[in-house]
């Protein structure tokens, strides 16, 4: 009882906070293990797939190659939107200058007002370039003031060869990303939780001035493919048939991005499929995970419990899986007085011989040296004076 009561304790003290803690480089941890891959080709110009959660990379083609992305851009649009307006149920004037934008439509009309969550869904849903630009004026006042928006969540996303120059997607020679680059966007926008919502959506009604529109989701994924949450689709004459797509099996999330791909619903699926047949996630350490005991020379009480911090969760093989081994590195036993949150070893993880993450390991309580009446009992108790 007294271990589930300390470990409460420190679940409640980070109840605000990550699990996992933020100089934790997972990105680093998947390097360190054997090369991931997946049996499977795409016809795709530029290709991607890998890991949201640890960045481990499945599959990649041409992957760091600079290309026009269409409609996929929206995913930056929204997310730069949600990330910059306080209030999703804001109400929104459209302006004229985002009325009659070339392509995609949900056909605003000047003055029309719908809120900043309704136009998210006309983003995403309907691909609304018109939407796209009345989300950058009230964002940002201006298109291009907002393209600079862009970027910058490009770079907290860690795309490094990214530029956006408008808010749709529309061809534009200073308008381009990378395959790899886009599933990082991704991997950032999904981490919100309206983001999340809205583009996991199939279909729903907004307002329009003639009553409502109903907007139906263009990406087949998320009606054919189990666990599919999203997330763009996109095209240009210059760009090609371009798709993002996403899906969540037991902990598993899994970003794919094909750009310039004819048949982009078909083999997106297919690289999805073989990445969950071959790897799973793993919690190979809980988060705050009570380890054990240990004996306490000359304490109040015999010993003390204690704890690692950082959880560790990671995309493996079941052979990849067999191979991790977690070793503890823990003195035999303390001597009182012994400090809470006193760093008392260490445990290591190996995937074969290598270590891939260490941690501290710390005393979940803390106790005190035994007063002098309590010594001299055990004096006599020991000699059976």
């Amino acid at each position: 009882m007294r271990k589930i009561f300390f470990l409460s304790m420190f679940v409640l003290c980070v109840a605000l906070i990550s699990f996992f803690r933020s100089d934790l480089n997972v990105s680093a941890i998947a390097d360190m293990l054997p090369d991931a891959s997946i049996p499977a080709t795409t016809s795709a110009a530029s290709a991607y797939v890998f890991d949201a959660g640890s960045g481990r990379v499945f599959y990649e083609k041409n992957a760091e190659d600079p290309r026009p992305m269409a409609s996929t851009t929206k995913i930056a649009t929204a997310i730069t939107v949600i990330d910059n307006c306080k209030d999703l149920d804001a109400i929104v004037r459209v302006d004229k200058r985002a009325v009659g934008i070339e392509g995609t439509s949900i056909y605003l009309r000047t003055g029309e007002e719908l809120t900043v969550r309704e136009l998210l869904y006309g983003l995403m849903l309907r691909s609304g370039n018109d939407a796209a630009v009345a989300l950058a004026l009230y964002t940002a006042g201006s298109v291009e003031d907002f393209a600079t928006l862009m970027n910058e969540t490009a770079k907290k996303a860690g795309a490094e060869h990214t530029h956006f120059a408008n808010p749709h997607g529309l061809d534009d020679p200073d308008h381009f990303t990378t395959a790899k680059d886009l599933a990082k966007i991704t991997a950032y926008a999904l981490k919100n939780e309206d983001f999340a919502q809205i583009v996991s959506t199939k279909n729903i009604k907004i307002s329009g001035v003639e009553g409502t529109r109903f907007l139906a989701n263009k990406n087949r994924l998320l009606s054919s493919f189990e666990g599919c949450i999203g997330v763009k689709t996109g095209y240009t004459s210059k760009a090609g048939r371009c798709l993002v797509s996403a899906a969540e099996r037991d902990g598993l999330r899994v970003v794919c991005v094909v750009l310039n791909c004819g048949p982009m619903f078909e083999e997106s699926a297919n690289m999805l499929s073989e990445v969950y047949k071959k790897y799973k996630s793993y919690e190979i350490l809980a988060p705050y995970q009570y380890i054990r005991d240990i004996p306490v020379e000359n304490g109040e009480v015999p010993s003390i419990e204690v704890y690692s911090r950082t959880g560790l969760k990671l995309t493996l093989t079941e052979e990849e899986h067999a191979g991790i081994n977690i070793e503890y590195d823990l003195p035999e036993k303390l001597v009182a007085p012994v400090k809470s949150d006193e760093v008392v070893g260490e445990v290591k993880v190996y995937s074969g011989k290598h270590l891939i993450f260490s941690e501290k390991i710390y005393t979940i309580n803390e106790i005190d040296s035994k007063l002098l009446k309590d010594k001299v009992k055990d004096i006599i108790d020991r000699w059976g004076v």
